[in-house]
């Protein structure tokens, strides 16, 4: 599972962005309201999505959605659908239902928390929500598990051609929109936020080509790869990963580093995810070895705390969840990379 503090449990609902807010609109409210909606679900069935452990079909329109991937209910949820089940991750919110999708609900029933206990999913708890479609994409599903869980409905594992948990969102997006019988919907999600990041990108030219990593304190100082999210997030935004990043972490989505590679942190920016920003941002500027690097130095560190929701978006990467932490992010890193030592990079704590 993938690396990150757990947060506390968060009271405080946030709207989600109108952006969102249109694309989800116009993809129905997920009652199934209109006819011709519906038949057209139902025309897109059956089909064959391919993943790690082969291929599944999904016979019909799924109604009772299961989502054992960690962001998976995302997607779902901005599809139109909410699942019956989720799996939490972090941030304690209710039903695993972030801020930033609370809105697509519609009023909606939250769906069953389910744990992952560090033994794989809770096996007993969905066979009991009677789902007919399981989704595991961004997930680490062993065959096992996967065999498992296919004694109870089609199942959708995590994609080959990429680590576990390195699904990217557009691909997330795409596929469960397939499951869903959905792809156009899908399609024009994950258009809307594509054009979000080419705004972005033109409005901060000076992004392009600086070089910038990902990492947290865990076991030491813990990088992300190229196809972890949360680096996927920088290389969108143009943003460069450090040469031989992959080579050093292997096949998966990230590794921790030893004392003697402290260099690979020295980019011209990087971004920190911690448990809480009062207390571990000390801890890291307690670490001589790491404060004599120019990154710090030179005031070029951005902090995201995981006890607040723009620190679980942060992780989340998402088709509704991205717009939320755009809004958030992209002022850090233009104070960070503005080449003023000077500027001071505001740590906010959400």
């Amino acid at each position: 599972m993938p690396v990150v503090p757990r947060g506390a449990r968060l009271a405080a609902a946030f709207a989600s962005l109108l952006l969102v807010v249109g694309l989800v609109s116009a993809c129905g409210s997920g009652k199934d309201s209109a006819p011709a909606a519906k038949a057209a679900a139902g025309a897109a069935f059956p089909v064959t999505i391919a993943h790690k452990y082969g291929s599944t079909t999904i016979k019909a329109e799924p109604k009772r959605i299961v989502t054992v991937g960690l962001t998976d209910q995302d997607a779902v949820l901005a599809l139109g659908k909410v699942p019956v089940g989720t799996t939490e991750w972090f941030g304690g919110y209710p039903g695993a239902i972030g801020p930033w999708a609370r809105s697509a609900l519609h009023g909606a029933p939250l769906p069953t928390v389910l744990k992952d206990t560090g033994t794989g999913p809770q096996v007993e708890k969905i066979a009991a929500l009677r789902p007919d479609l399981i989704l595991s994409l961004y997930g680490g599903l062993t065959k096992k598990q996967y065999e498992t869980l296919s004694k109870f409905a089609p199942v959708v594992a995590q994609p080959k051609q990429y680590n576990d948990f390195g699904i990217p969102w557009e691909d997330q997006t795409r596929t469960i929109g397939k499951a869903l019988g959905q792809e156009a919907a899908a399609e024009k999600l994950v258009s809307g936020v594509e054009q979000r990041f080419a705004k972005i990108k033109s409005e901060n030219p000076e992004f392009t080509g600086k070089s910038a990593v990902t990492a947290t304190p865990y076991e030491g100082y813990f990088v992300y790869g190229s196809q972890d999210p949360r680096s996927r997030t920088l290389s969108s935004l143009g943003f460069a990963l450090p040469a031989g990043l992959d080579k050093l972490i292997g096949d998966k989505y990230g590794a921790s580093i030893s004392k003697e590679r402290t260099d690979l942190l020295d980019q011209q920016v990087i971004v920190w995810t911690v448990a809480n920003l009062a207390k571990d941002l000390p801890k890291l500027h307690a670490d001589k070895l790491y404060t004599d690097l120019n990154v710090v130095k030179q005031g070029r560190e951005v902090a995201v705390g995981e006890d607040t929701p723009y620190g679980t978006a942060y992780s989340f990467v998402t088709v509704l969840s991205l717009p939320y932490l755009l809004d958030r992010l992209v002022p850090q890193l233009k104070a960070a990379v503005d080449g003023d030592v000077g500027t001071k990079v505001e740590q906010t704590a959400g």
